[in-house]
């Protein structure tokens, strides 16, 4: 037999739950085609099929065909009764939540509510927010979702390069407010696996000091560096327990975590239906299949 040198994480953390982004962060990509409903659907069943855990079925908020397609896979989830979740996303106000408060209610099943608000010097900058109206708006927002019965996932954007006390109110905002899952944004791809152990590490023995181990830690990250694979990992070995991909790693500017690959290095994936997930994800986005794959090009396993 092989000797593998490698230290997997796997013997000190549990494996990951995951999230996928392809229908939302992924298909903000300039590069990409926006999928019909129908092939939105056609999506998801793949994920079901490869145990995706949760599935962001886009920011409702955005336009009335967001609205639509976010209630018709959620309504597709409810209807056929399948094992994935629907999470949605919204900024942090109020107006973006009510929509998806309502698709929960008119479906009949929970919609997690994946709620961002920009947590850097550079975006704080930008939009003339002070550290006050943010938490502020933290609270308010969260609030509202709880009050609606929805879980709350509170998402830090540009997390990596904002500053630790600024992390701190925000969080503690969001945590009083109900928030059940803090998500760690590196959303420009400037972290290295060093700084996303150091983020997640910071955010643990936040929660530690709170008393608070029972709150998620998500880690969505993208791939402005080439890192976004290994960092996606390292945050796992750090503590985070739910990763976001998309498939074959669409998304804005260099993209997100390829799903696949994430499948791929967390054990043996179930390569048949990887396959068919990237194929489908591939036709309906317009996108093409890579011929280096290193999963699902030709001959990628039979060579090892």
């Amino acid at each position: 037999m092989t000797w593998s040198w490698n230290e997997s994480p796997r013997a000190f953390h549990a494996r990951p739950t995951l999230q996928d982004e392809t229908l939302r962060d992924g298909i903000q990509s300039a590069s990409v085609f926006d999928p019909t409903i129908e092939e939105k659907i056609e999506l998801l069943h793949a994920m079901e099929a490869i145990g995706i855990d949760v599935i962001n079925v886009g920011l409702p908020a955005a336009s009335a065909r967001n609205r639509h397609d976010t209630e018709a896979l959620t309504r597709a989830i409810a209807d056929e009764n399948l094992r994935i979740r629907p999470a949605a996303a919204a900024r942090t106000v109020v107006s973006d939540i009510v929509p998806i408060a309502e698709t929960a209610q008119r479906v009949g099943i929970p919609v997690e509510v994946c709620t961002f608000i920009g947590s850097s010097p550079i975006r704080a900058l930008a939009e003339d927010w002070s550290l006050e109206r943010m938490v502020h708006q933290t609270r308010e927002a969260v609030e509202f979702g709880v009050r609606e019965g929805l879980p709350v996932c509170y998402v830090t954007e540009d997390t990596t390069r904002a500053r630790p006390e600024t992390l701190s109110a925000l969080f503690d905002a969001a945590l009083d407010a109900g928030a059940t899952r803090l998500c760690l944004a590196d959303t420009v791809g400037a972290a290295t696996p060093d700084g996303v152990r150091a983020l997640v590490t910071f955010t643990r023995a936040h929660l530690a000091a709170r008393g608070q181990s029972t709150i998620g830690i998500d880690w969505h990250g993208h791939n402005d560096r080439g890192l976004v694979l290994m960092n996606a990992l390292a945050a796992w070995s750090a503590g985070a327990d739910r990763l976001h991909g998309c498939a074959l790693g669409v998304g804005e500017r260099s993209g997100n975590a390829a799903m696949e690959l994430l499948l791929l290095n967390l054990g043996d994936p179930a390569h048949a239906q990887i396959a068919r997930y990237c194929e489908i994800a591939a036709r309906i986005l317009h996108w093409p299949l890579p011929g280096m794959h290193p999963l699902i090009a030709r001959g990628a396993l039979t060579s090892r």
